[in-house]
């Protein structure tokens, strides 16, 4: 039989309770996860690694869903049980945030895309909706309600809510409901399709020339603004040198043990150490010589994130009205990646050149480890973003640092700056 435990939460055949000694002291000071093994006639306990109450919970849910097997067709004759169907989508939902969506790198996209599916189930007269409800004509309702939910930026403007935004929970909710099925929690995968990207999303069709980068940089560098635009200058010339998505941008740090910046070779590995690669595959580049000079400098005196801030939405949305770049969607943070693809388009970098650059083609594992330290690697790119940088310097000098011209790095003081 099971020795008594006092439990303090229970899912299922797994409760949360404290590691104790026969004597009532803490074995562990951590919470455990308790259930009883029939198989070993006994009972087994998992340590949750911490002692917060809260997050122990969050931990014990995560293991119950992950080994809860649903019932919805009986292993022997492969009938639907009955009351298959009266799975609900809120429990579909954070089953797949649990156990898939909280491990992806993309764990806050798809808890927000998730959520707008979950306000709109709380919209409804009957919030107990089963998956089994879900077909095309409840997503299509979910679309036209979605689509009068406008979206509130940081600065608390308001605009509508995106057709690609939309589908993107729905694609969201596909595999929630999809992997609901693979544990057979449900009979069927999602019965409804969701949008292609290219159908649903208007590609922004402006691009900055070389004088409206030096326009944003000259903002970023203003004395009157003085430490407010620190982050974003940081933005600026980061985006610039490697063309790379914003959030990779965001992410990039000079800390050692992440390996993203190879000094002696003058490379950038945008996807950190211990990061899996995702369908936005993040490139390694090569880091102009301009820009290496603030790698080496921050590598040196204080190694972390290069644009000590998490988000510089704000800060680009008060530039872009500032310096009258176009709304509409049309110049938002990944401006400058678009751009900097079409001047090197422009100036004759070959194709296959501006794929590797960008992300959109991928090598061999082997040719990936080695070729990035080769001279001809990305050589046409990044002879072309330099002289797009001396060009910038050139119309507002100081934007990047010169460091031929034996001038001390060009950096705004972060005192205070920190990632949020």
């Amino acid at each position: 039989m099971p020795r008594t435990t006092q439990e303090l939460y229970r899912r299922g055949q797994y409760w949360l309770a404290w590691d104790r000694k026969r004597d009532g002291s803490l074995r562990s000071p951590y919470l455990a996860i308790y259930w009883y093994d029939s198989a070993r006639r006994r009972e087994r306990s998992l340590s949750t690694r911490t002692s917060d109450p809260e997050a122990a919970k969050l931990v014990l849910d995560a293991h119950f869903a992950a080994r809860e097997r649903g019932q919805a067709v009986c292993p022997t004759c492969g009938q639907p049980r009955q009351g298959a169907s009266g799975y609900l989508l809120a429990d579909a939902i954070a089953n797949y945030q649990l156990t898939v969506g909280s491990k992806r790198t993309s764990a806050d996209a798809i808890r927000a895309r998730l959520r707008h599916v979950l306000n709109y189930v709380a919209s409804l007269p009957d919030v107990a909706v089963r998956v089994a409800d879900i077909d095309e004509d409840w997503i299509e309702a979910f679309r036209t309600w979605a689509a009068k939910v406008p979206v509130i930026a940081p600065n608390g403007e308001a605009r509508v809510r995106r057709p690609g935004t939309i589908e993107a929970s729905v694609r969201a909710l596909a595999a929630a409901i999809n992997e609901a099925h693979r544990r057979g929690h449900v009979i069927a995968k999602a019965q409804f399709t969701a949008l292609a990207p290219r159908d649903v999303s208007r590609s922004p069709v402006h691009r900055s020339d070389v004088a409206e980068l030096a326009r944003m940089l000259a903002y970023s560098i203003d004395k009157k603004r003085n430490k407010r635009c620190a982050p974003l200058h940081r933005f600026l010339i980061a985006s610039i040198a490697t063309a790379a998505r914003p959030d990779a941008v965001l992410d990039l740090s000079t800390k050692p043990e992440r390996r993203q910046w190879l000094s002696d070779r003058h490379v950038i590995r945008l996807n950190p150490e211990g990061r899996r690669q995702t369908k936005k595959h993040r490139a390694t580049v090569k880091a102009p010589w301009q820009f290496a000079a603030w790698l080496d400098a921050d590598a040196e005196t204080k190694p972390g994130p290069f644009v000590p801030v998490g988000n510089v939405k704000h800060a680009w949305a008060t530039m872009a009205k500032a310096i009258g770049l176009p709304g509409d969607g049309e110049a938002g943070t990944k401006l400058i990646r678009r751009s900097i693809a079409q001047l090197l388009r422009d100036r004759g970098v070959p194709g296959d050149e501006l794929e590797l650059l960008l992300g959109h083609r991928q090598m061999k594992a082997t040719t990936d480890t080695y070729a990035p330290f080769k001279p001809e690697y990305l050589a046409s790119a990044t002879r072309e973003i330099e002289a797009i940088i001396d060009e910038i310097e050139a119309l507002v000098p100081g934007a990047f640092c010169r460091s031929d011209t034996g001038a001390a790095p060009n950096v705004i003081p972060m005192k205070g700056a920190k990632r949020v």
